[in-house]
């Protein structure tokens, strides 16, 4: 089986690449230096000269308040680059899992976690173009698996654990809004989740939701941060999301119900703390 990734340098791509050298399969990995998504000619040709059966979409445009200002890149990468790597997939009987965004919910107050049969929501340019390229996988034919995930982070890359890390060790006091409540993601587990799937002949396509387990505000996640890394000289403070003014509304509750993957295909998921005591032990810090 010939595995293309896309967007491999960022946090999860950079994950899959670690964690696949002792996966089965031949993968690829490709960035835009390598592959050009945007490009239909160029994902065709090289879907066909690589003789690629399964493609993970890593790639997209994550910069949500850039996303305002820019709305035709993102709507480039985060929707019609997906259904040219659909569209290859559909054409050679190939398998596209997709990797999506909790942003495709915000619009509407829910209590309860968020289920895959929810309508979409979307609040925003990167939220709206991420639903556009789940609507491009859906339409395109394609086998396809959609993985929808929240509050990613890694030692890769940029990231809510980086900056807090940076702004606990150099501040005397952080502020951090407490009334935005979701579920960290650390890209690993989302990375070996992937895999495993992938080891299953034939999985069961369809939308699914992947995050750690667990609940939290962005405040819980940056006061764990700063206690596990010993920065308890800075004063991690709540605040509210007015305090910080975005043209984005970003969603006040985003915790997403994992029921669905967990049962399809039997996968145990760590709480988020375990997986940032993991995090934090792999980049030494712990």
């Amino acid at each position: 089986m010939n595995i293309l990734v896309t967007g491999a340098n960022g946090q999860l791509g950079s994950e899959i690449r670690i964690l696949s050298e002792g996966a089965s399969g031949s993968f690829v990995f490709t960035d835009i230096d390598e592959l050009d998504i945007t490009d239909r000619a160029a994902v065709d040709a090289y879907v066909d000269s690589g003789n690629i059966d399964v493609i993970v979409n890593c790639a997209a445009y994550t910069n949500v308040d850039a996303a305002e200002d820019k709305p035709e890149l993102a709507a480039l990468l985060n929707a019609t680059a997906v259904g040219y790597l659909a569209g290859a997939m559909a054409r050679r009987g190939g398998l596209l899992v997709h990797i999506s965004t909790d942003y495709v919910f915000g619009g509407e107050t829910y209590n309860t976690p968020c289920t895959e049969s929810m309508a979409g929501s979307p609040t925003g340019v990167y939220g709206l173009t991420k639903l556009q390229g789940e609507q491009a996988v859906l339409g395109s034919g394609c086998r396809s698996i959609i993985i929808r995930t929240s509050w990613l982070y890694s030692e890769f890359g940029r990231n809510f654990l980086k900056t807090m890390l940076n702004l606990t060790a150099t501040r005397p006091a952080v502020s951090v809004v407490f009334d935005q409540v979701g579920t960290p993601t650390y890209a690993r587990d989302l990375a070996g989740a992937i895999l495993r799937i992938l080891e299953v002949p034939d999985p069961a396509c369809g939308i699914y939701h992947y995050s750690n387990e667990g609940v939290c505000s962005w405040y819980d996640f940056a006061r764990e941060i700063a206690i596990l890394s010993g920065h308890t000289a800075c004063e991690v403070l709540p605040c509210h999301s007015s305090e910080f003014p975005s043209r984005v509304h970003r969603p006040p509750y985003s915790v997403l119900d994992k029921t669905k993957i967990k049962q399809t295909f039997g996968l145990s998921i760590p709480h988020w703390t375990q997986s940032l005591r993991e995090c934090l032990h792999r980049m030494s810090i712990l």
